[in-house]
């Protein structure tokens, strides 16, 4: 049985229903990118592996494809089947999914390879690809050019610890198999809008390796992005605030 890392299993385990409130959902380009460049539309299926509460799968759906959903952890999992009845989601891992080989023309991660880029979930991605199959990896990064964006990271970044982050790059590692051909990348701009106790509180609550925290000490980060929104003049008083994202999309095609 593959091992779930602790602090995402902990993590999106406890924070489910505030990842549902918080997380950004994605550029309306990036529809025209799962189309045009994984070629998903009627007629195709797709495997959403970490698929979470389903905030992607949402835009996969919009596709026309039949869409698949992979998620270990249970309550995140639970969250996805109550918004999304008629998606089969299914428990299992980027190591282990319970399906037969060449059943996807895609297979599409969003906000979720990094906490499993080995060459055992390389392999497992290519044997449930149909042959020249796409790999999609998606990812929204936070714009910290803009300073409270910056100051929102020196909140949470000193928590982090070793949990596997987009930004560290590891992740491409795994790729260096030779199972995929070279990446091709794609960036679209992204403005997350909404109440600052959603689109930052909810938002930042949500990250593992915050969620994973003691009461105690999520209350503190709790308090310091609550502190932030009153004193800082681009957040103080709105009732509505715009998170400025950059989303970043890679393909690649099963060799």
């Amino acid at each position: 049985m593959v091992e779930i890392n602790r602090v995402a299993l902990e993590g999106f385990g406890n924070a489910a229903p505030t990842y549902a409130r918080g997380r950004p959902d994605y550029p309306q380009d990036l529809l025209t990118w799962l189309q045009r460049d994984l070629g998903l539309g009627p007629q195709t299926t797709v495997i959403d592996v970490g698929a979470g509460t389903g905030k992607f799968t949402r835009l996969l759906l919009r596709t026309g494809a039949t869409v698949l959903a992979i998620e270990p952890v249970a309550a995140m999992r639970a969250e996805l089947t109550a918004a999304l009845p008629d998606v089969r989601a299914m428990p299992g891992t980027a190591q282990a999914m319970d399906l037969a080989d060449g059943t996807s023309d895609a297979v599409v991660c969003a906000q979720a390879f990094h906490w499993f880029a080995d060459e055992a979930a390389l392999g497992e991605i290519h044997r449930v690809l149909q042959p020249k199959g796409r790999l999609g990896l998606v990812w929204n990064v936070r714009d910290k050019s803009v300073d409270w964006v910056a100051a929102i990271s020196d909140i949470i970044q000193p928590y982090e610890g070793d949990s596997p982050r987009y930004h560290t790059g590891d992740w491409r590692r795994a790729l260096a198999s030779g199972l995929f051909s070279p990446l091709e990348e794609t960036h679209y701009g992204y403005l997350h809008v909404g109440a600052p106790r959603q689109v930052i509180v909810d938002r930042f609550l949500s990250v593992s390796f915050i969620a994973a925290l003691p009461d105690d000490e999520r209350a503190k980060v709790e308090d310091r992005l609550l502190a932030l929104i009153a004193s800082h003049p681009q957040l103080s008083g709105r009732e509505s605030v715009a998170v400025p994202y950059q989303t970043r999309a890679y393909r690649c095609t099963r060799i």
